[in-house]
């Protein structure tokens, strides 16, 4: 039977790790033809492999708006004009405001908010109308609160919600929706350096601050980055096709807002 996705082109920022990979992998796996970009090379090609060469993989730096512009003339040239595009890449990282400056502020943002809207905007002028075009955009659970330490992924993250509900505004009219993902803790690299580092903050190890994080979790358990795909996958289905400028939370009740 065919997929829920067939013959739907979907591109998929920082596709080859974590979340982006478990999205890419299921969106192929409802049928899409999916392009993921990247700048780990190795990473990329890896998860094309896994797929079995069901994706494109494809050099992609989002904080470079030559090389998005590239990534997408790219894609749609493979195959076909995007119908779906997941913004994903994304860097995370602790900035105390009393730290030295390191110029991670600039990167956070560059990378997980300026990223996404140049990758919007380079899309939308390829994606056609009318044709059930979406786009994902991945926050967190930290778009809905603070967290000490993590100004510059808050910042972006809240903002990544604003632009979503303003952008869905804007798109209504060309029946593209728009909206964002905001998991909780993810069982990924990133979501183990955020342990690695929340344990160096408190004095603990990983493992105690990992079992603390989850205490505040009411399902008491993390979430599998293949959770968040088949989440994706509805929100790009016909099935989702009254839902735009949404927040959806995928944590455990670990937020209500």
């Amino acid at each position: 039977m065919p997929g829920r996705l067939q013959d739907r082109v979907a591109l998929v920022t920082g596709g080859g790790k974590g979340i982006g990979r478990a999205i890419a992998l299921a969106l192929a796996r409802e049928g899409a033809r999916v392009a993921i970009g990247g700048r780990d090379r190795a990473a990329l090609e890896q998860t094309a492999r896994e797929a079995g060469g069901a994706l494109l993989a494809l050099p992609l730096d989002v904080t470079e708006r030559g090389s998005i512009e590239r990534f997408v003339a790219q894609a749609a040239a493979a195959l076909g004009a995007p119908i779906i595009l997941v913004n994903n890449a994304g860097i995370s990282g602790t900035n105390p405001i009393a730290g030295t400056g390191d110029g991670l502020w600039d990167r956070i943002l560059a990378t997980n908010l300026t990223g996404m809207y140049d990758c919007s905007r380079a899309v939308l002028a390829r994606m056609p109308d009318h044709r059930g075009g979406r786009i994902l955009n991945l926050s967190s659970v930290l778009g809905k609160f603070g967290v000490p330490g993590y100004s510059a992924y808050c910042t972006a993250k809240h903002g990544v919600i604003g632009f979503t509900r303003a952008l869905a505004l804007e798109l209504a009219p060309r029946g593209i929706t728009v909206n964002a993902l905001c998991p909780g803790w993810v069982d990924t690299e990133m979501g183990a350096r955020g342990f690695a580092a929340g344990a160096a903050a408190s004095g603990t190890s990983a493992e105690a601050f990992r079992g603390s994080a989850l205490r505040q979790v009411p399902l008491g358990r993390i979430v599998d980055p293949a959770e968040v795909g088949e989440l994706a996958v509805y929100l790009a289905s016909d099935a989702a096709a009254m839902m735009t400028g949404q927040a959806i939370n995928l944590c455990g009740g670990a937020t209500t807002a």
